[in-house]
């Protein structure tokens, strides 16, 4: 063996140790789904599959109605990254592309929220969606999130790279604004859109602290605010349940990032290598 290849085993052993760090509680989670609320704790762990799994999604069903609050949490953050898609690549689009006054003030106080902490805004949210009387409904935590700050920025930063005379080329052929927006602009932007998708689908997911105040009934609750409500309402915890259930939050991710991993990359990719 080269002495070049003998150089490189110590770097992979400590990013092969480094990888179990991160697996590794990921994988007792997996494992702890499917072992009985006794045996979560156990000690040395156990590392091999249970045959409780079926139980505790059963007690997830039966206290918090387990497909109901999933169904509550992909209808939220599927229409809310929808619709911050939308809104971001229009604002980044005129951002970018068109010049009017006032376009550099608006862009810096758009940025400028940035810095405020979203605990800040739960009164006023609140106080907003009660005299619209749309609390504890799915608007209430849909509209709030259409309008990402972060999502415009990164969408204004992506299309200015974007040759102005590829889109007065398709002006020239007659192409009015949303039609160079869809067919010209889409298809170049399609990596950045995958990853901001991502992004996106994750905040909404697992944004806890407005639906939990905005949301009242226990119908209405996404998958984060009925986990949380089995915490302290009993005299025991199930963690049984409560780790299957947090496991379970995480598959819609996991689907999403595995369906878009070449665009997200691709995006990735883009923005570390412009400039």
């Amino acid at each position: 063996m080269s002495a070049k290849r003998l150089r490189g085993w110590p770097l992979t052993f400590l990013l092969a140790g480094l990888t179990g760090l991160s697996v590794g509680p990921f994988y007792w989670l997996v494992i702890a789904t499917t072992r009985k609320d006794d045996e979560v704790f156990d000690w040395p762990p156990e590392l091999l599959p249970g045959g409780h799994l079926g139980d505790n999604l059963d007690h997830l069903q039966r206290k918090i109605g387990l497909l109901r609050v999933v169904g509550n949490s992909l209808l939220v953050a599927g229409v809310q990254t929808a619709g911050a898609l939308v809104i971001a690549l229009l604002a980044g689009y005129a951002f970018a592309k068109f010049r009017f006054r006032g376009r550099s003030l608006l862009f810096g106080l758009l940025l400028s929220t940035l810095v405020v902490p979203e605990q800040v805004m739960l009164v006023p949210l609140f106080k907003m969606m009660m005299s619209f009387g749309l609390l504890d409904t799915y608007q209430a935590i849909i509209l709030p999130g259409l309008c990402v700050p972060f999502a415009i920025f990164l969408m204004r930063q992506s299309l200015a790279g974007l040759p102005d005379e590829l889109l007065d080329a398709a002006r020239v052929d007659g192409a009015g604004e949303f039609r160079v927006l869809w067919s010209v602009v889409v298809p170049v932007m399609r990596p950045v859109l995958a990853a901001l998708a991502i992004f996106l689908f994750l905040g909404s997911w697992n944004q806890f602290a407005w639906p939990l105040v905005a949301l009242r009934s226990p119908a209405m609750h996404t998958l984060p605010v009925a986990l949380a409500t089995l915490h302290g309402n009993q005299s025991t915890t199930d963690y049984g349940a409560i780790l299957s259930g947090t496991a379970l939050s995480t598959l819609p991710m996991m689907v999403l990032f595995l369906v878009l991993q070449r665009q997200f990359i691709s995006g990735l990719l883009a923005g570390a290598t412009k400039g």
